[in-house]
């Protein structure tokens, strides 16, 4: 039985599911699945890619299965709520999540008596139960029903580290390496490219150089960057546009694809395949309608806007304007915004200078003394989803403004690089400069910094600038729909 139908199997009936093709000169396999929410489950959402249309068909459907088995398992669960003063105090502090170690929102109130709501989760070194702050444990709004707590929820509910499989150490692992992806390039890329990119002699893969070879024969350059080599895994991510910016479609220039392994010919594989198929994606979630009708099965469009499954990302107006000026700079205009960021080339390394090997993410985390909560979530039938947390590890630094001490002191080391690398001056340590937010950390964390660290909110918004939908993106068709409104 194939990969695609196990994934079938574990769902009700009435999984709808088709490729997309047409949309870029490339037309790597690009698939789309959804089931749509009955009583009888939750709906989901997923679109795959791959070197094959089975491969894409497979990662559509393992996507949709993390979305709807998250909102399956959280359905009607009982939220425990409390400080983490009082149930610290109650359950014992190893027991519960310190908030500050899961990087806040710099500047946000909260304080270790602000009423939270939260969730359990499973320490994969003891088995032992640990409550999370229940917005961090989700992956959607609609699993939080019901009134929030007092101060409202600390961050917006983001997809960060899920991972779906059919046994649970896989999940869990395809759930880590995503986080070790986010964490790595949370201030290395996008508006804080790095330019460090990515020599590929000695690449042997050869699903990726058959991509490269069909890259180059279309007038694609493509740029392989390095964010991170650390836990060890290589962290690297794909970006580039067409020589003579003939795109369909101004985002796809856009386009990117990220990629952590402990492999690294595995990691620039997926970065490849994930940045080819994004072209398309781009085009196909915020083109014009006509031509993701040409590209779609005929009724598709309609079915989705009239009573398509709850959507991904939540709908941010930031984003969605940020994705029609994107729409209204055209091509070459958006190709010259991406320049001195995206599409910047300060340094070189050898691939074959970096590291490679065959380590399990979650022992090496272990190893490192880093805790790894786990939230399982099965099906009705083989697949399995999951959940991880691993505080210590960030995200949305330049788009939430969610940062820790790894964050501040990354953001401090730029500065001393000969000339200050982009970053550089967004975090202090010591004495307030003056309208900064002051970062979450715990006491332990501002000692081994040398005091309260702080982050320059504002400053990190005009890095980030007209690049904003980089970081979040609208809906499914939702800017395709402003434009023709």
């Amino acid at each position: 039985m194939s990969t695609a139908q196990r994934y079938l199997d574990s769902f009700p009936p009435g999984i709808e599911e088709f490729p997309i093709e047409g949309l870029d000169v490339l037309d790597v396999p690009l698939h789309s699945a959804f089931l749509a929410t009955s009583p009888a489950h939750p709906g989901g959402s997923g679109l795959g890619y791959g070197a094959t249309r089975e491969e894409a068909r497979t990662g559509a459907l393992g996507e949709m299965a993390e979305m709807a088995l998250s909102i399956r398992a959280h359905a009607g669960l009982d939220r425990v709520h409390g400080s983490y003063r009082e149930l610290a105090r109650t359950e014992g502090r190893d027991r519960v999540a310190d908030p500050r170690t899961l990087c806040l929102e710099a500047g946000s109130s909260y304080d270790d008596d602000r009423p939270l709501q939260w969730l359990p989760m499973s320490r994969t070194r003891d088995g032992e139960q640990v409550l999370v702050p229940a917005e961090l444990v989700v992956s959607a709004p609609e699993e939080l029903p019901g009134d929030p707590p007092p101060g409202g929820w600390l961050t917006t509910v983001i997809t960060n580290g899920q991972g779906a499989a059919f046994d649970a150490d896989r999940a869990v692992t395809h759930a880590v390496l995503e986080l070790l992806q986010r964490d790595g390039n949370a201030t290395a890329f996008r508006a804080l490219d790095q330019g460090v990119v990515v020599d590929l002699a000695g690449l042997r893969d050869p699903d990726a150089l058959a991509l490269l070879d069909r890259l180059d024969a279309a007038g694609i350059d493509v740029l392989v960057k390095l964010a991170s080599t650390e836990h060890g895994v290589v962290d690297v991510y794909a970006v580039g546009c067409s020589r003579d910016g003939s795109e369909p479609a101004p985002m796809m220039v856009t386009a990117c694809g990220e990629a952590a392994s402990p492999d690294r010919d595995a990691a620039v594989r997926k970065a490849l395949y994930e940045f080819a198929a994004a072209r398309s994606r781009k085009a196909f979630m915020h083109g014009p309608l006509d031509a993701v009708t040409a590209a779609t099965p005929p009724g598709y469009l309609d079915q989705w806007l009239h009573g398509h499954p709850p959507e991904r990302m939540v709908e941010e107006d930031r984003a969605l304007q940020a994705m029609l000026g994107w729409t209204r700079l055209g091509t070459d205009r958006l190709t010259d915004l991406l320049r001195g960021s995206v599409l910047a080339q300060r340094s070189t390394v050898a691939l074959t200078d970096l590291p490679t090997r065959s380590g399990d993410p979650v022992a090496t985390l272990t190893a490192e003394g880093l805790d790894v909560l786990v939230d399982l979530q099965p099906s009705q039938g083989e697949a399995v989803a999951a959940k991880v947390l691993v505080p210590g590890l960030e995200a949305e630094t330049m788009s939430y403004g969610r940062i820790g001490e790894r964050g501040v002191r990354r953001l401090l080391d730029r500065g001393e690089a000969a000339g200050g690398a982009p970053g550089a001056g967004l975090a202090v340590v010591g004495a307030d400069p003056g309208g900064w937010a002051r970062v979450h950390l715990t006491a332990e964390a501002e000692d081994r910094l040398g005091g309260p660290a702080w982050f320059d909110r504002a400053g990190a918004d005009r890095a980030v600038g007209e690049l904003y939908a980089l970081y979040r993106e609208p809906g499914r068709h939702v800017a395709a729909l402003a434009v023709a409104s």
